[in-house]
């Protein structure tokens, strides 16, 4: 069997169906695109999405080709996950090693002032556009204006990120505020995995990456909250 897929590509967002739709389903979402993209019909195609829905339904359609677009997809993502909990386990060595040297030469008031308010407004600035940035992309991600000004939404979170980053690097927390200084950390952790996965999708349409985008994004957005409530009861 000729492999015609590219792992990359995400063959069931193409077609506008789930990864668990049945052959049936397939056939039938790809013989609703073919007639909607046709030359005589109403709707405005073009040769790329043509093309790319034809290939969908070469891969998705022939059950073996389907099989091992299926099975490579799903080691990338469990490589994916290992790679994120290790990272996620080393980062935590890391902050326990810095949070146990010269903690008390700093005092709350200058670290609040010098690293939590400058890493907050930072974070602050990758959280709060992502709804409506998703819902403008949402339109027709297969736009490449509306693609473009995504990509540099993303690039100014990563941008922010390496800036909070440094921020949350440039001094010792007190012992007093460890805990919220934790949560900041952490919270910094999956800002970084959730933009990495938001950037993938980007690259392949593949909407799985966007949603475990969203969700690291829903939880850094609660451990900033808690963050905040452990630090305001300390002061």
């Amino acid at each position: 069997m000729v492999q015609k897929y590219r792992v990359d590509v995400d063959y069931y967002g193409a077609l506008g169906i789930s990864s668990e739709a049945s052959q049936a389903q397939v056939k039938q979402a790809y013989r609703k695109l073919a007639k909607q993209l046709h030359p005589d019909s109403k709707y405005e195609s073009s040769h790329d999405k043509i093309a790319a829905v034809n290939l969908a339904y070469e891969v998705l359609g022939d059950v073996g080709q389907r099989r091992a677009y299926d099975n490579e997809r799903r080691l990338i993502a469990e490589d994916n996950a290992s790679e994120r909990a290790n990272r996620a386990a080393s980062s935590q060595a890391v902050y326990k090693k810095r949070r146990a040297s010269n903690g008390n030469e700093t005092t709350i008031e200058q670290w609040m002032r010098s690293v939590f308010n400058p890493t907050d407004r930072l974070i602050g600035k990758i959280l709060k556009p992502l709804k409506a940035e998703i819902r403008v992309l949402s339109a027709d991600p297969f736009d490449d204006e509306l693609m473009a000004a995504f990509q540099a939404y993303l690039e100014v979170c990563r941008e922010s990120l390496e800036k909070a980053q440094a921020k949350f690097k440039s001094m010792p927390n007190p012992p007093g505020v460890a805990s919220g200084a934790a949560n900041l950390y952490y919270c910094l952790n999956q800002l970084e995995d959730g933009i990495e996965e938001i950037e993938r999708f980007t690259y392949t349409y593949d909407d799985s990456y966007l949603h475990t985008g969203q969700e690291l994004f829903r939880i850094s957005a609660g451990l900033r909250k808690e963050a905040k409530a452990e630090i305001k009861a300390v002061l």
